[in-house]
Parts: C-alpha cells; structure tokens; sequence
C-alpha cells in the first residue's frame, strides 16, 4: 500500500508545512481541488497551489469540481501521476477520461458514498484508477463510513486493471480495514501531530 498524504487539514504555516510533509516518507501529495459548488468547501487555485508546492514528490490531483475540463487544463501543467475527478459531474464520462489520457496523465475516476460501484462498472476498462470516498468529500476530520469496505471489496472481486484509493477518515486503528487498497490518502491523523510519527504509526499498522 502506498499513502497519498493530503494537506487540507494544515491551517497554519501552510507552505512551510506542506514542505515538511514532502520530506517525509510519503508516495504522494494529494491535491485536494474544490470549486465550492460541487463540495460546499473551496480550496485553493492554480496560482496558490503553484506558490505552495514543491515537486519532490508525484503529484495526486483530486478534482471536486463541476467545471472539470477547466481544471484539468490547469492542474495537467503540474505534471501530475494522476488527475481523478467525480462520477457524480453529470457530464460524458468517456469524454472526461479520454481528454485526461490525452495529456499521457494517468485517470482516476471518483465515487462518492451514496455512489454504487455498479454505476462505475462500464467505466473500470478504461480507468487507471478507482478513488473510493469513505467520507462525504469537501471536509477533512470526518469519520471514516464503514460501508466502504464492501465497495473497495467488489472492486477487487472485479479484478479490473486499476489501482483502488480510498480517501476519508483513514487512521492508525481504521488503516485496519482498507489494507486491500493500492493508495491510502491520509490527511488530518498525519497533520495534526508530527508528521514523521504518524506515517510511521500507520506503515507499522500495514507491514507488521
């Protein structure tokens, strides 16, 4: 399992931090984008997240947008591993993935919880990636849904030729229960103590 360590939590000191978080033994900087309309929350844009970022580490971009075609044109400038967007845009999906490849940019497609994989299913063939939200998406600190795990387990039961993330609640006791998943993405267990310590605690749950 690889961790994705997101930064929507980090209130204080924000770039400094951001870099400390760089340094650490991490797979990769998630990027949490939101408009404020698709999520009631709105992050940063393109020029604050240029000021903040340094590229020391693959950059995973996760769109909780409406105006998704906008913010891929963006954030493909950043040379990101991934650009994963939400199944629940109601815009041609095909479309969206095919405009993503286009860039040699890896695609990750997202569901929210209320979102069956079933709906995904005529998608996966042409997906790198699945992102399960085990939260409601827009809002660090929430609870992990412990439902997620049947999702994450259709998916592998599927044995489609796509990594599975799943993002949302993920500490050091629910880790626990997601250890099927290729990519982790922890955010406020990681920022809200030191930062070493805390991948540590959550790679001693993983291996052992």
């Amino acid at each position: 399992m690889k961790i994705s360590a997101s930064f929507l939590s980090i209130k204080d000191n924000l770039k400094e931090n951001i870099n400390l978080l760089t340094k650490c033994d991490i797979d990769y900087l998630h990027l949490d984008i939101m408009d404020g309309l698709f999520v009631n929350n709105k992050t940063w844009n393109i020029s604050e997240i240029k000021d903040l970022i340094n590229y020391n580490k693959p950059l995973d971009v996760h769109l909780m947008v409406y105006d998704v075609y906008k913010y891929i044109d963006e954030y493909r400038n950043l040379n990101p591993e991934f650009i994963t967007f939400h199944y629940e845009v109601n815009l041609d999906i095909m479309d969206i993935i095919n405009y993503i490849k286009k860039f040699n940019i890896k695609v990750g497609l997202s569901i929210k919880p209320n979102t069956k994989i079933e709906e995904i299913i005529p998608y996966l063939p042409y997906l790198d990636l699945v992102l399960v939200m085990s939260v409601e998406p827009g809002l660090g600190g929430q609870q992990f849904i412990v439902n997620s795990v049947d999702k994450i387990k259709k998916l592998k039961e599927l044995k489609g030729d796509y990594l599975i993330e799943v993002d949302g609640g993920i500490n050091d006791q629910t880790i626990n229960l997601v250890k099927d998943v290729d990519i982790a993405v922890i955010g406020s267990y990681i920022t809200s103590g030191n930062y070493e310590e805390k991948i540590k605690s959550i790679k001693e749950k993983i291996y052992g």
